[in-house]
Formats: structure tokens, C-alpha cells, sequence
């Protein structure tokens, strides 16, 4: 097979360490990744039957892929980078796994059910639209929701910039009518938010308990779990 044809080696490192193209080319620039005790270079490709080592341990070519579900607490973001003194998720987990990539994200102020993999096939099945998979979150209003702006949202949808907004929307009191458990199937960025704010509301706290089949369950804030995987 003529080289060219030849998958490059910072392709072949992001699938088998479920880490980024870029993440791949740091550790070759840094001397981190030999090919048959060779340091590789930027640029490099990959041949069957070789052998790779990221800081002296051997890549065995399979990859073994990790699930687990985070507890994220409000004040953390879902990144690999600070921005600026705010801390990131990856400061909850330990070092084994860090390369790990979140399935959707939470913003800042939000808190609840992350899950985190190296398998981009599941991360893809569990946020691509066309898989319909159902997100449950509690969220406390700054006031009392009318029930006009109710029916609004469950039964007809807000429009926002970017389409028709519809959650479906649970009192988690008869008496409360700041608290409330929200449904939906999307994942636009920050939809409840916007929804609720383009009726003039504000939300003081949005926690996630659901995510397809997984929940959060007992985790406490900050905490995680390893799914085992059927």
C-alpha cells in the first residue's frame, strides 16, 4: 500500500486512546510516541504491525472503551481547558481518566448527570438528533410559572432563534409552581434557558437526573461511577 494511503499515526492514536487529532499530534511533538523504538514525528503514518509506545507503554491496539456518569457540580465546565479560575470536570476525575470525552455538555451554573467515554460511536448515538434520546432535569423558576406560559411551552412550543422550543413540563408540588421536572429529546445549546427566558423568566438552578437510560441515581455531587456496559 503506497504511503499516502497509509492512515496518519495522530488518526490512529485519537481512536485508540479516545483522545483528539490535536491531543495526538502534542504527544508526538513532545517525543512522547515511538514507532519501533524510533520517536515519531508530525506527519507520521501508521503500518500494520508495528509497534507504537505513548510514554513507554505499548499501544495494544484494541481499544478497551470506558463509560462512566459524573455528578457534575454548579461552578464546573464541561471542558479540557480552565476558563480562567473556573475549574473544569476533569479536575473531579482521576488521571486515568482524563482523556475521557463528555456526551453533551452542562453549562457552568448547571449541575447533574454527565456521561463520559472514549467511544465516539455511543457518544454519537446518545446526542444525534435522529436516535430521540429523552433528557429529564429539575429546574427552580425565580417566580411562579403562569399557566398560560405552561400550556405555551408543553403544548405549543416557544420560538427561539434557532427553531420551536417544546419541553414537556411536571409540577413537582401541587402547591409549587416555581419547581419544576422538564422533558425534552433536543440538546441546542442551553434550550431551557433560552425558553424560559424569552417568557421572561429566570432559572435559578437546572440539575440533570437522566440521560437516555442512565441515572444519576445516588452519585453525589462530584462524584462518579463506571457504568458497566452490557
Amino acid at each position: 500500500m503506497p504511503i499516502s494511503n497509509l492512515p496518519r499515526l495522530n488518526q490512529y492514536l485519537a481512536f485508540q486512546l479516545g483522545i483528539s487529532r490535536r491531543e495526538a499530534d502534542q504527544l508526538i511533538s513532545q517525543g512522547k510516541v515511538s514507532i519501533n523504538n524510533t520517536t515519531a514525528v508530525l506527519g507520521a503514518r501508521y503500518q500494520k504491525d508495528v509497534k507504537v509506545v505513548v510514554n513507554g507503554e505499548k499501544v495494544s491496539g484494541k481499544t478497551i472503551y470506558i463509560y462512566l456518569i459524573l455528578n457534575k457540580p454548579i461552578g464546573y465546565v464541561c471542558s479540557r481547558r480552565k476558563q480562567g479560575n473556573t475549574p473544569t470536570i476533569y479536575e473531579l476525575l482521576p488521571q486515568k481518566y482524563q482523556t475521557l470525552k463528555p456526551v453533551g455538555r452542562l453549562d457552568k451554573n448547571s449541575s447533574g448527570l454527565i456521561l463520559l467515554t472514549n467511544n465516539g460511536k455511543f457518544a454519537h448515538q446518545m446526542t444525534h438528533p435522529s436516535f430521540y434520546k429523552v433528557k429529564i432535569y429539575k429546574i427552580q423558576l425565580n417566580r411562579n410559572l403562569e399557566p398560560l406560559y405552561q400550556q405555551m411551552i408543553s403544548d405549543y412550543g416557544v420560538m427561539l432563534d434557532d427553531g420551536l422550543s417544546k419541553l414537556h413540563l411536571e409540577k413537582l408540588s401541587e402547591l409549587d409552581r416555581k419547581n419544576w421536572q422538564v422533558t425534552m429529546s433536543e440538546g441546542r445549546n442551553r434550550q431551557i434557558r433560552r425558553t424560559f427566558a424569552s417568557l421572561g423568566y429566570t432559572i435559578n438552578k437546572l440539575h440533570r437526573i437522566k440521560f437516555g437510560e442512565y441515572s444519576l441515581g445516588d452519585i453525589k455531587p462530584g462524584k462518579h461511577k463506571v457504568i458497566n456496559m452490557r
